[in-house]
């Protein structure tokens, strides 16, 4: 019995470190167990068909929405296209639905930032071929605003960042008085702490930064005013940013077209550099 039970946690521990291969496709799972987390993360990998003639290759983090998983952006568009197009490694890390990828204050087992930096990067550069000067990340709706708050927070691990409807103030987040209360405390007695955690307010931090961002909103969205609001304070800023808006709303169907972008955008950063 007892030897039973010492290969059972054996094998659970084998389960959270190793390699998931899920296809043919060069597509991977890899699952951390972190002190910061309530529960084990994982992360869906995606590498180019040829990945093992090409050596070192850029990496784009895509985080996912509110209440969603890193199986998000696979059900939008397919991953593993844009990682043979595009010869890099994509990563879609899993945001245990609504950690809003910063540490809570309230929640001592949310504590995403710190799980991010001291965990899951440690990770992804130890077990691939990565060119650490080319790590990219963006996101939509909630990982939009995680994408920036970590590049603002961060700006030394990557080349540039992204968001696509990103909820950049998390004051006009129609979630403040709900998920978010619960990560920062209650909205009306703590809204200075809202606006300190809101990207709006963090902007500041890459003032004098070369690195470019990368930003969108679809002007039916929700959230397209706090875009808007956004982007006037990176023109007084003086921020290195570019933005760009078309007719849509908050769903799938604008994410499929917006991310498009996104990739050229950082591809192009990636040969620039290169030159």
């Amino acid at each position: 019995m007892q030897q039973n039970k010492i290969l059972l946690r054996l094998g659970i521990l084998f389960l959270l470190t190793v390699y998931v291969e899920l296809s043919a496709n060069a597509q991977k799972q890899f699952v951390l167990q972190s002190k910061y987390l309530a529960s084990p993360d994982t992360s869906w990998i995606f590498l180019p068909a040829n990945q093992e003639l090409i050596g070192k290759l850029p990496v784009v983090i895509m985080l996912h929405g509110y209440g969603s998983n890193y199986k998000q952006w696979n059900q939008i568009i397919n991953l593993q296209d844009y990682s043979n197009h595009y010869q890099c490694i994509i990563v879609c890390p899993d945001g245990q639905k609504d950690s809003w990828y910063f540490d809570s204050p309230v929640e001592q087992t949310s504590q995403y930032e710190h799980f991010f930096v001291e965990d899951f990067f440690p990770y992804l550069k130890q077990h691939y071929e990565v060119d650490t000067t080319a790590i990219f990340i963006t996101g939509l709706s909630m990982g939009g605003h995680g994408a920036l708050y970590l590049f603002m927070k961060h700006p030394e691990l990557f080349a540039s960042a992204g968001s696509s409807s990103g909820t950049l103030d998390l004051t006009a987040s129609s979630q403040k008085d709900f998920s978010l209360s619960k990560k920062l405390g209650t909205y009306t007695q703590n809204t200075e702490r809202f606006k300190s955690y809101s990207c709006l307010h963090l902007l500041p931090n890459i003032q004098s930064s070369t690195k470019p961002i990368l930003f969108d909103c679809g002007n039916h969205d929700h959230l397209y005013q706090a875009n808007q609001a956004f982007k006037t304070k990176c023109d007084a800023l003086n921020v290195n940013a570019f933005y760009f808006s078309f007719p849509g709303e908050h769903n799938a169907e604008y994410w499929k077209e917006s991310i498009q972008w996104h990739f050229e955008f950082f591809s192009r950063i990636y040969l620039n550099n290169l030159e």
